[in-house]
């Protein structure tokens, strides 16, 4: 009886090979390296490229998904970062996001949220 081959999953060939909250994160001079806004980013990071255990449905206009179409294949042509939409959309939420911890009232989703 032929013995069957156990190949890794695609989660294994494709994962992180660094944890990107371990990096140093100092200058030459051993000051801090990033401003106040960039400490919000860097903590409101995207999960990335792992397995998600949560599932959120959010409805969009055809229009909204051709943009997001756009600025995928955008990326992948002119930038040479290739994302799916999921990835593209997580990423956005977490800029949202420190931009909200670090602006307040002064973030643009504030202001866009207040007039729309």
């Amino acid at each position: 009886m032929a013995r069957r081959v156990s190949l890794p999953k695609a989660d294994d060939l494709f994962r992180p090979t660094v944890d990107r909250t371990t990096v140093d994160r100092t200058s030459d001079n051993g000051a801090p390296a990033e401003s106040e806004a960039e400490s919000a980013e860097a903590k409101r990071r995207s999960s990335g490229r792992v397995r998600h255990d949560e599932k959120m449905t959010v409805y969009i206009t055809s229009e909204e998904l051709l943009d997001l179409e756009h600025a995928r294949l955008s990326l992948r042509r002119t930038h040479g970062v290739a994302v799916d939409r999921g990835r593209l959309v997580r990423e956005a939420v977490a800029l949202v996001l420190a931009d909200l911890e670090t602006n307040g009232d002064d973030s643009a989703l504030v202001k866009r949220l207040r007039h729309s």
